[in-house]
């Protein structure tokens, strides 16, 4: 069955590379532009989410990242679907200690 999972893409500049982090799953990777980045991101997060339902522990793994199933009421899926957890929005905040 194919499994189909949404996931968030924020990227920064770090030097001269572009990192890019996937706050769901805290998977991060890097390239040389932002399209690189992104692509590196894709990659590896489908790596980690393949590990994860090769082990047994993907659906545990969505469910802690606040994921939710979506499911057909009266046929069986051939595709299953997850949505992450609705955004509110980002914000930088700023602490200052001693």
């Amino acid at each position: 069955m194919l499994k189909s999972v949404r996931f968030t893409c924020q990227l920064f500049q770090e030097d001269d590379q572009v990192v890019s982090f996937c706050p769901e799953f805290n998977v991060s990777s890097f390239g040389g532009t932002p399209e690189e980045a992104t692509a590196s991101l894709h990659e590896a997060v489908s790596l980690f989410l393949e590990g994860c339902d090769r082990m047994g522990t993907l659906h545990e793994v969505l469910e802690e990242a606040g994921y939710r199933q979506i499911v057909p009421e009266k046929r069986k899926p051939l595709i299953q679907k997850w949505v992450p957890p609705k955004s509110l929005g980002v914000r930088r905040l700023e602490v200052s200690f001693a």
